[in-house]
């Protein structure tokens, strides 16, 4: 049977993405509460008492808002590298099964290599992850100001890529809820991806092998789906790039299974398809 994947949650709220193979069932961030968790994996017939492990990519709490009703109760193991820990041990002041890597190591869980990488952004020490699974590759890079060439690198190999795209900048620019420290912030080096930035990257990474992009972390109020997706799509086919499906995801509703190793069709407009489950 092939991997299949699923992001349960990308936006600002909150991000949490479900990956299976025959050996591991993999939670990547778990940035919903407990019960959200809970009820989106059960959406797709599965139970937060089967995950063989959870992967963490920085301590913000909307990357780990369930860890401690999830990880803790059933002591799941959690992936993270040691600054990350104690970030996290601060937050929650409970004990967890913590199985630490040193950022830029890989290891292994079940069949699946997972391959980590420092990005720019700022908490502690985040990290990206590229997981390599019998049947594709899927990168994860979301939370970062800027792509470095390391970040470039150590992504292109993916056949499926998980890409922030968090706001529009005149959007942002534009919004009056947003002190101008937070704007800021957000514009930084270390903040997080414009649509314009994440269509950059998407240049840079782009290769022959990548089939599907998932734009994610999309801010609720400062860009909008459909935007994003312009942007992006807009980029690649200026290249030729027609073969990748560009998919904006959801906070609020969990994205379709993705079985890795099929190739979703993209029709000749550049929409987003069908993918087949």
């Amino acid at each position: 049977m092939p991997a299949r994947l699923t992001i349960l949650a990308s936006g600002s709220s909150g991000n949490s993405a479900y990956l299976e193979t025959d050996e591991a069932r993999l939670l990547i961030d778990a940035g919903l509460s407990a019960r959200q968790i809970r009820q989106r994996l059960l959406g797709i017939g599965r139970t937060p008492e089967n995950l063989s492990a959870i992967l963490i990519t920085h301590e913000h709490t909307d990357h780990t808002q369930g860890l401690g009703a999830l990880a803790a109760k059933l002591q799941l193991p959690v992936y993270c590298n040691r600054l990350t820990k104690e970030a996290i041990e601060l937050q929650f002041k409970t004990r967890f099964a913590f199985r630490l890597f040193a950022t830029g190591a890989s290891f292994e869980v079940g069949d699946v290599l997972v391959d980590t990488f420092s990005v720019p952004h700022d908490a502690c020490d985040p990290v990206g992850f590229l997981l390599r699974t019998p049947s594709a590759n899927v990168g994860f890079l979301t939370d970062l100001g800027h792509a470095t060439k390391l970040v470039i690198e150590r992504v292109r190999p993916s056949h499926v890529l998980v890409l922030e795209a968090n706001h529009d900048v005149k959007m942002l620019q534009d919004d009056t809820r947003r002190p101008w420290s937070t704007k800021q912030r957000i514009l930084s080096r270390h903040g997080h991806l414009s649509n314009d930035t994440a269509a950059q990257v998407a240049q840079e990474v782009v290769s022959a092998e990548l089939r599907q992009l998932y734009l994610g972390h999309l801010s609720s109020d400062c860009n909008r789906p459909e935007l994003a997706q312009q942007v992006v799509s807009r980029t690649l086919a200026r290249l030729g790039a027609i073969h990748v499906r560009v998919e904006a995801t959801s906070p609020n509703v969990p994205g379709p299974t993705l079985p890795l190793g099929q190739v979703p069709d993209v029709p000749p407009s550049g929409g987003t398809g069908h993918v087949c489950v």
